[in-house]
C-alpha cells in the first residue's frame, strides 16, 4: 500500500507539477499562496521570473503532501480517524477524492527524545489537528465514547485537547487563536 500511495503521488506530482494535488472534482492547488494565479501565458512568466530566488535563497517545502506511520490494523485505524476526524482515506484512484487541510498554521517541532508530552514513552510521534471549534469537537468525540481531556491550562484564545486512537497514539486537538483576537 505505501508502494502504491508513493507511486501515485509521483505520478500526480510528474503529471502536474509539484504544486498540485488532486481535489474532490478537479485539481487543486495544495499549498495555498498569496499570490493570485495568473490567466495569461505572459503573466505566468513575468509572475515566475518575479518568485526565482537569488542564489543566496535556499528552496522550502510549501507544506505537508502526507503523514505515514505503522498501525496494527491500517485499514480499521484509517476508518477510525474518517469517522471520529473526517479524515479522508487515501486514494485509491485519480477519481478518488483526497483529504484537504484549510490553509493555516502548521508547527513543526521536534522534541527531546525523553519527552513527557506525548505520553508513552513508547510513541515517537503525535500528530497536532487544527479545529474551527474545540468544545464542538471534543464533545462529538465524547458522544462516540472517545475519551478526550481539554487542557485546562489553555486560554480562552489558544486551546488545546488530547486524545488517544484505537493504538494509543496521542492526538492533539488546537483550536487557534482567532483572528479577531489576537494583538
Amino acid at each position: 500500500m505505501a508502494f502504491q500511495r508513493r507511486q501515485l503521488l509521483r505520478t500526480i506530482s510528474l503529471a502536474c507539477g509539484s504544486g498540485f494535488l488532486f481535489g474532490r472534482n478537479s485539481l487543486g492547488m495544495a499549498a495555498q499562496t498569496a499570490a493570485k494565479p495568473t490567466n495569461t501565458p505572459a503573466d505566468a512568466v513575468a509572475a515566475d521570473q518575479q518568485r526565482k530566488p537569488s542564489a543566496t535563497e535556499t528552496e522550502k517545502v510549501t507544506g505537508i503532501g502526507g503523514f505515514f506511520f505503522r498501525a496494527h490494523d491500517p485499514k480499521g485505524l484509517a476508518m477510525w480517524y474518517q469517522q471520529h476526524l473526517g479524515i479522508t482515506l487515501a486514494p485509491t484512484s485519480y477519481e478518488a477524492p483526497v483529504w484537504e487541510q484549510e490553509a493555516g498554521p502548521t508547527i513543526f517541532d521536534p522534541f527531546p527524545e525523553t519527552t513527557h508530552y506525548f505520553g508513552d514513552p513508547a510513541k515517537v510521534w503525535m500528530i497536532n489537528f487544527r479545529v474551527r471549534n474545540l468544545e464542538k469537537m471534543a464533545a462529538q468525540l465524547q458522544a462516540a465514547g472517545i475519551v478526550v481531556k481539554i487542557d485546562p491550562q489553555s486560554d480562552s484564545h489558544d486551546r488545546f485537547a488530547r486524545l488517544h486512537d484505537p493504538e494509543g497514539n496521542p492526538i492533539e486537538l488546537w483550536q487557534p487563536r482567532s483572528p479577531k483576537t489576537s494583538s
